[in-house]
């Protein structure tokens, strides 16, 4: 069973930006993107996949949302 990757904002500060080795897959850095970049002030983010379209969202409890 695959888990999520769970960090605090102290791990991801210390890392430098881009440069996040998963324990899975550790020759394939992930990058990190601050979400209010993703998001670019705005409240949601589309993102197509595979023929798909995704949204995410930002709650009025200023949590994200991945839904389909």
């Amino acid at each position: 069973m695959n888990r999520p990757l769970l960090m605090t904002r102290a791990d991801a500060s210390a890392r430098p930006a881009g440069r996040l080795s998963l324990a899975s897959s550790p020759s394939r850095p992930s990058r990190v993107l601050p979400s209010d970049e993703l998001l670019a002030g705005g409240r949601e983010l589309v993102i197509r996949h595979e023929g798909g379209e995704y949204f995410l969202r930002l709650t009025r409890n200023n949590k994200l949302i991945l839904t389909k």
